[in-house]
């Protein structure tokens, strides 16, 4: 099973690629679902309201299985496509990338099409910082008061971060941790008496 995966830093904008009088501008950013991608689309939009196509491709999921390749009018195959396939040539997910082109007047044809958006797709994943993600999970523990200071050094040791701590007789935690680590730390808390504890996602 794969626990990390590719993407992008931060977002990457304005990238500019000239062909025959037409102006390709590439964007990247990085996403985790589908809300977020598509208020990234729309301030894209928001800014170029007057741009002829808004082209894009994305991928999410840990594989990209969740994935779209959009023309946005140009003919079928020649824009979205070669956005998708520099996506899939870098193998990023959790990433969005849109292509605006304003029309130049001059017709490029469907291969110079195909070439001035892979190239403009391609210049702007260039210009990203392309990092590697740990998959996390989200893990909520319950025990008791006296447990604290075991419950804390487990969690430090494996660089589990520390979303919400509830202190009572009896204390609840939520915590974040690497999904490669959950079958250890199952494991541990499995040995502890009087501690209860589920993973929120699977």
């Amino acid at each position: 099973m794969e626990f990390s995966y590719d993407t992008i830093a931060k977002p990457v904008e304005n990238i500019l690629l000239k062909e025959k009088g037409s102006k390709f501008i590439g964007y990247a950013f990085p996403v985790c679902d589908e809300v977020e991608l598509k208020k990234a689309l729309e301030k894209v939009r928001e800014e170029h309201p007057k741009a002829t196509h808004h082209c894009y491709a994305f991928r999410l999921g840990i594989n990209g299985e969740n994935y779209r390749a959009n023309d946005d009018g140009e003919p079928s195959g020649s824009a979205g496509l070669p956005i998708y396939n520099q996506l899939l040539a870098n193998h990023l997910t959790n990433i969005l990338l849109i292509v605006v082109r304003y029309y130049g007047g001059t017709k490029l044809g469907v291969s110079g099409l195909v070439k001035a958006y892979k190239e403009s797709a391609k210049m702007t994943l260039e210009e990203a910082e392309i990092i590697t993600k740990e998959l996390e999970t989200t893990l909520e523990i319950s025990f008791s008061f006296n447990q604290q200071n075991v419950i804390f050094t487990l969690l430090n040791r494996l660089d589990g971060k520390i979303i919400d701590f509830v202190s009572d007789e009896k204390c609840r935690i939520t915590a974040r941790i690497r999904t490669s680590q959950k079958e250890n730390i199952s494991e541990q808390l499995s040995e502890m008496q009087n501690i209860s504890f589920e993973f929120q996602d699977l």
